[in-house]
This record gives structure tokens, sequence and C-alpha cells, in this order.
């Protein structure tokens, strides 16, 4: 039986909203099927059917590559249709409850409610509000243990999935890790299930996903607390459960080189350019950095594999923009080669190629030329991220100031006149002259700049982003900065960099005040009991956390303080208290791979490191094993090349 789209309801109310061809679907290479899919295809049975949601506005979730990637995965199966949906903004959420109108996918607006799967990726946990909201529009009940056999199983994946016990009473489940492969083994399991005419029912279907040992289904684990408002145990509640969930690991990149079909927003969205993944996880070892801990190993796509990728991109999709990305883009084996090979094959076109932030020690002229030289030579991009040297052997970001005014030297004396740094402001061990070192070191940019140009319209932007301890990583015990305290370093830095005639205006400054962080804290190490905060605070019309102008500290506290009363924890508790080795942490059931024993040791080395210790953790790709346990553990292997292909110039149509 089909479902009846929601779009003749909705179309009458669209000139009452803002930018309301966000609603509309039919972007290039969107996909539409039948309702019942499987019944036409080769292999007959059932239709699985996804709902597909990054919890943001259309302009922030349509270019997510990882929602575009599973969109496409799935949608290549004859027996599995997906679609996808977005959060709604306030005014167009106006309508739908009045109109009755449900969450809807922008596909084929079908209501959310009525497919299979419902699967969330989260890159941060300011998108829970959103769930919630996304969750009650649909009309399927808020907390996982109310929902019947007909509604949809709600599972989250992404960054944040990594901890999901904030949000454990409202998903059915969560994936770790990759999702290529585990999408469609999920998508089996319920075919199957189907097959058999849905035996045992809800509870049955999440049994079979949790006995594979690679799916976390919470309402299968009891947690156990102790007088002090602690953990003492996770453990499963029923037979055949596992006590440990396994994250997942995409080998072999060139088997996958998604998105193949590119959409083609037809709203402006954050990201106007295609975008290739050239290589997936990061072994530098930043401490502070949840990315580069939880996608270990390092995976890299072949340089022959890129170029067909960029190549298939930009004809299906019109992009002039291609993006090479990954945690650190320059560190890819055959970078060199890659650039060349793409700005020879696009000489002359209009085709201009880019890449993210770049480390200090892995950037050279000659690289930056080849990605400049089809485009507009724009500004560059570092992050050293401690403003003093002893900040960075804290964190790990073993780059000298030397190493960046030599590195910055050299880009303003071939021309560019703009650079961009990025610091991190409450790093753990950090004192207020460690803050204030920024500005000193912006200062040496612009006089080097101004030295070895000879010009004196050089600009230095400093962008500071506040810490905040993440699960998996060797920070995950570290007590986080209050928020009075981050904004008072960033009064005296901002006051220090304006007070300098010599060099204010050549220095822009760009900061978020320490509120939104401590509430994102709240939610990266919480547990079970912060998911009554965030129904809360969803009920007070929270929506949208992540955008300054929607978010309210204010109503985060409050509702922290009525929904934690009586469980001998606060925001506090969760947020700037150091936590020790023998805490039960909220995550610990859930396997990164990483071991526990290493993640400490590297604490203790931060520890050492701000008391003078020059201790450094090398990158294990070009080093011995340094025994992180991603490897043995996760029967996986770092693959970098060289590969020794070149990539053959095309002629340009």
């Amino acid at each position: 039986m089909s479902v009846a789209s929601v779009f003749p309801r909705l179309e009458a109310k669209l000139p009452s909203v803002q930018k309301p061809i966000q609603y509309v679907g039919g972007e290039l290479n969107s996909v539409v099927k039948d309702w019942d899919c499987a019944a036409s295809s080769e292999t007959g049975g059932p239709t699985v059917r996804w709902a597909l949601m990054y919890p943001d506005a259309y302009e922030v979730g349509l270019p997510n590559q990882g929602v575009q990637i599973l969109y496409e995965v799935l949608n290549e199966r004859d027996w599995i249709l997906a679609e996808r949906t977005y959060s709604v903004w306030p005014d167009m959420e106006k309508v739908m409850r009045e109109e009755q109108i449900p969450q809807f996918t922008v596909d084929s607006h079908r209501p959310v409610g009525a497919f299979d799967l419902f699967g969330l990726s989260f890159s941060t946990e300011l998108g829970y509000t959103n769930m919630l909201n996304a969750l009650d529009l649909a009309g399927i009940p808020l907390h996982a243990a109310d929902r019947g056999e007909d509604d949809p199983v709600v599972i989250a994946g992404g960054h944040a999935a990594f901890n999901p016990e904030p949000i454990a009473d409202f998903v059915d489940a969560a994936v770790l890790g990759d999702g290529e492969e585990v999408v469609l083994a999920i998508s089996e399991v319920v075919r199957e299930w189907k097959a058999e005419d849905r035996p045992g029912g809800r509870d049955e279907l999440l049994r079979r996903l949790a006995v594979t040992g690679n799916i976390y289904v919470p309402r299968f684990y009891d947690v156990a607390y102790a007088a002090d408002g602690s953990i003492e145990a996770v453990v499963p509640n029923r037979p055949g459960i596992p006590f440990r969930v396994r994250k997942h690991t995409l080998m072999d990149l060139d088997q996958w080189p998604y998105p193949a079909n590119p959409l083609v927003p037809l709203a402006e969205t954050v990201h106007e350019r295609f975008s290739v993944e050239i290589f997936r996880g990061c072994t530098r070892g930043c401490r502070f950095c949840q990315a580069g801990m939880i996608t270990r190993p390092v995976r890299e796509r072949s340089i022959k594999t890129i170029g067909d990728m960029v190549e298939n991109g930009i004809r299906k999709s019109g992009f002039e923009e291609v993006g090479l990305l990954s945690l650190s883009s320059a560190d890819h084996t055959e970078i060199g080669d890659v650039a060349k090979g793409l700005a020879d094959r696009y000489e002359g076109s209009n085709v201009s190629l880019s890449l993210p932030s770049t480390r200090v020690d892995a950037f050279n002229i000659t690289l930056a030329n080849e990605f400049s030289r089809n485009g507009r030579r724009s500004g560059l991009t570092f992050a050293p991220e401690g403003g003093s040297e002893r900040m960075r052997k804290v964190i790990n970001k073993m780059v000298t100031e030397e190493d960046l005014i030599r590195t910055v030297a050299a880009a303003y004396s071939h021309g560019w006149r703009q650079v961009k740094l990025y610091f991190m402001c409450g790093l753990p061990q950090e004192t207020d002259e460690d803050v204030l070192a920024i500005a000193d070191l912006a200062k040496r940019v612009i006089a080097k700049g101004r030295e070895v140009s000879g010009r004196n319209d050089i600009r230095c932007t400093v962008s500071i982003g506040g810490f905040v301890p993440k699960p998996h990583t060797p920070f995950q015990w570290a007590p986080q900065l209050d928020h009075e305290a981050t904004d008072e370093r960033l009064r005296l830095l901002r006051e220090v960099v304006r007070e300098d005639r010599k060099y204010a205006r050549a220095i822009g400054f760009r900061y978020h005040d320490g509120k939104p962080g401590i509430v994102e804290g709240l939610l990266s190490r919480g547990d079970r009991r912060v998911g009554r905060v965030i129904e809360e605070v969803w009920r007070d019309g929270g929506r949208f956390d992540g955008w300054s102008e929607h978010f309210s500290y204010d109503r985060w506290m409050a509702s922290a303080e009525k929904a934690l009363a009586g469980t001998g924890v606060d925001v506090d508790w969760y947020t700037t208290r150091e936590r020790d080795y023998d805490e039960v942490l909220p995550w610990e059931h859930l396997d990164s791979g990483l071991d526990k024993d290493w993640l400490w040791g590297d604490w203790e080395d931060a520890l050492a490191a701000a008391d003078g210790a020059d201790i450094e953790i090398e990158d294990c790709r070009w080093t011995p094993c340094y025994d992180c346990g991603v490897c043995p553990e996760m029967g996986t292997e770092i693959q970098v090349g060289p590969t020794g292909q070149k990539l053959l110039p095309l002629s340009v149509v």
C-alpha cells in the first residue's frame, strides 16, 4: 500500500514561510522511488524504507557528506527506499502544527512516521533538541519505550553517537563509526524480519540488531548509580547481548567512491562545492581531537580514485569548486601528485580546487600554488590551536612558533595577503598567559608579512573556539573551564590586540563566548540522566541550539536545575569536574578501539608536558606503532601510499 504525499496540503502554505524552496525537493541527482519498490525488483520480497536526517536546517544539512553517501548507498539497492528530511524553521513548524502536517521527507513529501527506519547523523550534540522536535512533528513517540511495532526504528549515528547516553531514552539504537556497510547490514536484518512476518515484534527486531555486537540498543543495558552520583556499572539485561559494542571501520575506500551522484541544492547552502574525501582517519595524536581518535586508522584513497571522483562529480553536479577533504588533507601521502595532476587537468577551465585547514608542518608553497593555479588566491588557514609552545606540547600539536613564522613568511612572500589562524581557549592546564600569547603570535605574523612582502595591507584573522572535552580522547577526564573564566580570558586577549595601534587594524578577532561550550560539554560527557534536561529544554521551546540567535543558556541552566533535582548531580558535575581513572565513564561499554590505559597514559603525558616535560606522541603512519589499540582491537590496518599512480590529464571540455 502506498503512502500519500503531504505536498497538496503543504504547497498552499509555502508562500507564508521564509525560504520555501528548502521544503520543495527535486534537487538534481535526488531519487524518488515507488513506496513498494521491492515488489517490482528482481529480488522481490519486502521493501525496507529509510528516512535520513541531518538535524539542522536544509542549508546546513544538504551538503553533509555523510547523509549524502548513505542516501546513495541505500538507494542503489532495488529493495531499499531512502529519502531525506531536515529540521524545519520555527515559522514552518508553526504552520505544520496548525495544519497538522507531519514531519515530511523532501524527496516525495511522505510522512517520516511511515518509514521503517529513521536515521539521524549527529556531528554535534547541539542537534539533540532538533531531533526531539522532528520526532514530535512526525507523530513518533518521544521515548523509545513507548513506540509500537509500526513506529520507525530511530537510529543515531555520526561522531556524537560515540556517547549516545544522553539521548538513550529517545533512540532505539546507535551506530558507532563508518556507516556505509552497516546501513546495508541493518537493512538486511529488517528485511528478513519483515519477510518472516515480524516475529516477536519490535523487541525481537532490536534484539536481532543488538546481538550482532555492532549496533547499540540502549534498552538492553541497565545503568547502576553509586551514592555519590557516579556510575557503578553498565550491564546487559538479557542473554546474548554483548557487554561491549564495537565501532564499524570501512576498509579500502577505493571500493566506496561516494558520493557518485552529488545532490545539487535548489536553495543556497553553507557549502557550494563538490567535496571528495581523500582519506579517512588521523593519527597525528592531537589530544583534544575526538574526530582524529575515533576515526582511526588512516585509510587513503588512491590518486586514481580521487581523480575519477573529481571528474565524475564535476560532470554530474556542475559545481565549479572542488574541496579535497579529510581531517588533515595535506597529509595525504601523494598530495603533491594529486594537486599537480588536478591542476594540470583543469588548467584554463573554471574549476578551482581547495584544501580545508592545513597543518603548518604539512604546508608548502608548491602545494599552495597548485591549488590556487586555476582559482582566486584566497586566504590560507592554519590551526596552531594553542597560543604558547607550552600549550601546544600539552595538546600534542607539535608546531613551534618558528615553524609558523617560517610558513607564513613563505606565503606572504609569494603573494598571499590574508592568513587565518585557529586557536582554542580553555584547554587543560591553560593559564591567562597562554591565551595572551595568541596576541604576540598574531603580531609576529603581521610583522613578518610586512617585512617579506614590503606591503602594509597584510591581514591575519584570529579565530578562537572554546575547548570542550570529548569522549574517547585523552582529555575525557579533564575539567572544563567555566564560561566566566573563558569569557574573561577572551576579554583580556581582545584588549591586548586592540591596544596596540601598530597591529590592531591588521588583526581580525573572531570568537564564541563560553556559554554554548558548557552546554555542549554537558551533552558530550553526559549520561542518561541528561536526557531529562534535553527534553525539558525542548518542551520550553529549545530549537536550533547550534545557532547563536536561537541558543539560550538561561533556558538550559533552568531546565538542568529542574530536571536534575534530586539526582545528586548538576551541570558542574558533568562539565568542570575532573575525573579519575577508576570512574566508570558513561561510554565505557562502547568500544572505539582505543585502549583505556593508553588514553590515560597520554593524559598523564599532557599533565607532564604542562610541567615542562618534553614528550611527543608521533604519527604512527611514519613511526613504529605506539599501541593505541585500534588496529589489533578492530582487526584493521593503516592504508597509505605511495601507490606510484599518476593522474592522467583529461582534455577540458
